[in-house]
């Protein structure tokens, strides 16, 4: 916030600079590049080993659901073996976003895909043992498409702001009260990353091109411009980006039909998560092997999902496999390696096989009665991915 002293003794306070200049600094190029990297510092490295909390009492670890983003494995195990120190039994599979990756014997990704009947994006979880994936060509190329897609996202989200795109940047305006000044600052900072992702292209992780980028951009400047100001530009960016997902043409997805046919074929396995963001999936019947119950971002129906899952399993003929029951903790590495001061608090709370649900005396009950329990499903997922 600047104070600017004007000709009648009053004084303006400015939270944006007056005059914000268009042209890429040297101050500029070294945040693009800080916030674009994916080496970690020192205090970094030590901020991802460090859990907030140790689970002595857990010792069955299952986990088929989070997000390593650019932290290295190394380091993520340390922290696994800091946080479960006691643990005897375990599942993890590791699924970033349409990229497949693995954690000892297992891989997994978190594929978007196209749910045609309903017209809307869903997501899937793939898991396969690390045998299976060796020569999956098919599958590789499908979820290259899809992350080059999805990261193109970034693009029209950066082009509504600079163009700009008229009605949307009325809309979202008018949702958060951002004023002329605030849009104005925005539009001339996206320019400048515009401008730096061209001029530095093979210069840049293809995990930083992700809608991410933005909103980390203007937190470095939480120093520069305190905090009231860059929420006030997060809210603001953060209409802009629900405005521009909603006209992205989903179709150039692959349908989720497609991916489940081609996971089947390779001896693979299928679970939908964020139940509640994607009622509609539960109703089309996929050939899934499960579904997540509870997830941070969905607690609200969880005992009733349990019970819908134990009918529908009480139903199933002799031959047929038994739908399996997931908690996912969807922890994001990345957000770990942040400063303090600049976490998203409810991110960066989570914690790879941290779930809650599982000891809740509630949600417990139902699991009991079905003979349902981390080691229960750890068990039987293992011997699926096996099969």
């Amino acid at each position: 916030m600047k104070l600017i002293k004007k000709d009648d003794n009053t004084v303006e306070c400015r939270q944006f600079p007056a005059e914000a200049s268009e042209e890429i600094t040297e101050d500029d190029r070294s945040r693009f590049f800080r916030v674009v990297s994916v080496d970690l510092e020192p205090w970094q490295v030590e901020q991802v080993l460090t859990p907030a909390k140790v689970h002595v009492r857990q010792e069955a670890l299952l986990a088929v659901h989070w997000h390593p983003e650019f932290v290295p494995m190394e380091h993520i195990r340390k922290r696994i073996d800091a946080t479960f120190p006691n643990r005897d039994e375990e599942l993890l599979i590791p699924t970033q976003h349409n990229v497949l990756m693995s954690y000892d014997g297992h891989s997994g990704v978190e594929v978007d895909c196209y749910a045609s009947g309903f017209h809307r994006k869903v997501q899937l979880l793939l898991h396969f043992t690390n045998d299976k994936v060796k020569e999956a060509g098919v599958l590789k190329s499908m979820l290259a498409h899809t992350f080059k897609y999805r990261s193109s996202q970034l693009f029209d989200f950066m082009h509504t702001i600079t163009s700009p795109h008229e009605e949307r940047i009325n809309k979202a305006a008018r949702s958060t009260g951002a004023d002329q000044e605030l849009i104005e600052f925005v539009r001339i900072n996206v320019s400048k990353i515009q401008q730096l992702l061209d001029d530095e292209w093979t210069n840049v992780p293809r995990l930083s091109v992700k809608n991410k980028l933005l909103r980390n951009w203007f937190d470095s400047m939480r120093p520069e411009l305190g905090d009231n100001a860059v929420d006030r530009v997060q809210a603001y960016l953060k209409a802009v980006k629900k405005l521009v997902k909603q006209g992205f043409n989903l179709k150039f997805f692959y349908r989720a039909s497609e991916i489940i046919e081609e996971v089947r074929g390779l001896g693979g396995c299928v679970v939908i998560p964020h139940p509640e963001q994607f009622w509609p999936i539960l109703l089309r019947n996929y050939d899934v092997d499960g579904i997540e119950v509870w997830n941070p971002q969905s607690q609200e129906y969880t005992e009733f999902l349990i019970s819908v899952v134990n009918e529908q399993n009480s139903r199933r003929r002799n031959h047929e496999r038994d739908m399996l029951i997931f908690m996912g903790d969807d922890c994001h590495m990345g957000e770990k390696t942040k400063p303090l001061d600049q976490q998203d608090t409810a991110k960066a709370a989570r914690e790879i096989g941290v779930q809650p649900a599982w000891d809740d005396l509630s949600i417990r009950k139902k699991l009991i009665v079905n003979g349902i329990s981390r080691r229960s499903v750890i068990r039987e997922y293992k011997e699926r991915l096996a099969g």
